[in-house]
């Protein structure tokens, strides 16, 4: 369910705006939704109460706002946008970087679609936020994975649906393991899983190699 569009804002209010919701994210990132409040979130953003309630009526709808946040930013953290994901080369990479990014965290909590999903995916009125940028992201691999076909790089019955679907759960899954043993091993284990997978599709002789390879 898409969210209504916001009403316009001058500059200052977008950036008050932008600045709620940033500091709701890192909130989140330490304490998780359930231990935060809006109240925190003003405090933190240093607004008033009818300033915060002025862009988010309620804490629901701060949340759906950081969720949409999430979901624009690239599934791994500080890494570009998943709009190249066109080759083996860049899919390793991507894994790469997945890998590193978790390794540099050391398990420590990220406020991301993938951990949001985690805490809200029984929420009715969160999930249709959390579907729509997990399809988004699909979308993305699955457009990468598109191009390979049309190169001939992939086979011409390789299902890109199911194709980007097992990257995204490597993905995800990989973060959640990952999160929660303290260590990348999972992601390191699920990426390179899914990679091999995608490369039993391949045309040539040399599928792609593991993810995290050293």
């Amino acid at each position: 369910m898409t969210q209504p569009a916001a009403p316009r804002l001058t500059r200052k209010g977008q950036a008050t705006r932008e600045r709620i919701l940033q500091a709701a994210t890192e909130l989140i990132a330490a304490h998780g939704v359930a231990g935060t409040s809006t109240e925190d979130v003003r405090k933190a953003a240093g607004v008033s109460g009818s300033q915060l309630y002025h862009y988010f009526d309620s804490k629901q709808a701060l949340i759906r706002a950081v969720i949409t946040r999430q979901a624009d930013a690239a599934p791994v953290p500080g890494q570009p946008m998943m709009g190249l994901l066109d080759s083996f080369d860049a899919l390793r990479a991507w894994a790469d970087a997945a890998i590193e990014r978790q390794e540099e965290n050391e398990g420590r909590g990220e406020c991301t679609l993938g951990s949001l999903a985690a805490e809200l995916s029984a929420d009715e009125q969160a999930r249709p936020d959390l579907q729509e940028g997990f399809l988004r992201w699909q979308g993305l691999l699955h457009d990468g994975l598109r191009a390979m076909r049309d190169r001939g790089e992939l086979r011409a019955d390789a299902d890109l649906d199911e194709l980007a679907l097992a990257l995204l759960g490597a993905l995800q899954g990989g973060a959640l393991l990952s999160q929660t043993m303290s260590t990348a091993r999972p992601m390191r284990a699920t990426l390179s899983a899914a990679l091999s997978y995608v490369g039993s599709f391949t045309v040539s002789a040399a599928p792609p190699g593991p993810a995290g390879a050293r």
